[in-house]
């Protein structure tokens, strides 16, 4: 029987809130806990060859792909299809994972069967968690009773992603459109179509929008359309990013400079100006989550569509490399 790990997908990942831990999410219903203490900080005579392998592999009951992590300082919350699922962080760290803390149906109106909840944004301030699903539509919840506080329309297809800064919320789907929202207000106050730009269309690629993300002047966005740096009160496309992508899933702002990935071989570390500080070699052949933190450890980890999760302290080379299989 063929092993289906070696063509495992990784979607998802986000870190404990002490940051001593990574869990990592794919395709087949699969979280995977890594302990990044003894993987930066190995005792070397108890050193094994398994020591960069997973301290736990739990399986979701629905066994439903795992689309989206996001960590609160209690619970771990999984999207998946048609739910939204928290667990104490302790019941993660366990031999065996329990049944949820609690769960989120969430039931589309339309035609649609199944509802993929393919991004989480939590909002630590207010206590919200927002959803992006798949039956184009952005949910508010109040994590205290798991109440629909508010629902975002304004796609006409999937949403791709979330990032909020401060009051305002960016969102980013399949429909080409990145929406900028009042977190105060239910419909958008602005657009950005950057497959409508000449210089930023790829026709051949497609007008979806991968990834999208909020600084404090700036916005960053690309999918099918170039990964493009916008002006964020005149909504103006600043700098078109040259790299050799085939679609973008993921764009971030970190130390002043833009990091994004998608279908190429690196991540890359760019500045505003459109200037290539790192290519850095990835193990996946398509980049789906890429995760920052500072404390205890400075390290970004990548992962995608490779078994393997590529770790680094330093964003010029790959530190280590851990295996979800």
């Amino acid at each position: 029987m063929l092993d289906k790990m070696l063509y495992n997908t990784i979607l998802s990942q986000t870190y404990s809130p002490c940051g001593k831990y990574l869990v990592a999410g794919n395709i087949y219903g699969q979280l995977a806990v890594f302990d990044l203490v003894n993987i930066f900080n190995p005792v070397v005579e108890q050193i094994t060859s398994d020591f960069n392998k997973p301290k736990h592999i739990h399986l979701l009951e629905s066994e439903s792909q795992i689309c989206s992590l996001v960590t609160t300082d209690k619970f771990l919350i999984a999207g998946t299809v048609n739910e939204i699922s928290g667990w104490d962080w302790k019941a993660i760290l366990s031999s065996k994972l329990t049944k949820p803390s609690w769960t989120i149906k969430i039931q589309p109106q339309s035609l649609i069967e199944k509802c993929d909840i393919n991004c989480l944004w939590y909002k630590k301030d207010e206590g919200k968690l927002y959803a992006g699903c798949g039956d184009n539509k952005i949910y508010a919840y109040n994590l205290e009773d798991g109440s629909l506080v508010s629902t975002y329309e304004g796609h006409s297809d999937f949403v791709h992603c979330l990032h909020s800064n401060g009051q305002q919320l960016i969102s980013a789907g399949e429909d080409g459109l990145v929406l900028l929202w009042d977190l105060r207000v239910k419909k958008s106050y602005n657009k950005i179509e950057p497959h409508t730009n000449s210089k930023i269309a790829r026709p051949d690629i497609g007008k979806w929008v991968g990834a999208a993300a909020l600084g404090d002047d700036w916005i960053v966005c690309g999918g099918g359309p170039r990964l493009s740096l916008w002006h964020l009160r005149s909504l103006d496309a600043v700098t078109v990013f040259d790299i050799p992508d085939h679609g973008i899933h993921v764009s971030f702002f970190q130390d002043d400079c833009v990091f994004a990935g998608g279908a190429a071989k690196h991540l890359y570390q760019l500045s505003y100006s459109g200037d290539v500080r790192v290519e850095l070699p990835v193990s996946a052949t398509t980049v789906y989550s890429a995760v920052y933190r500072t404390s205890p450890h400075k390290v970004l980890a990548i992962a995608g569509s490779s078994p393997e999760i590529d770790i680094c302290t330093s964003f010029n080379y790959r530190d280590q490399v851990l295996h979800f299989r």
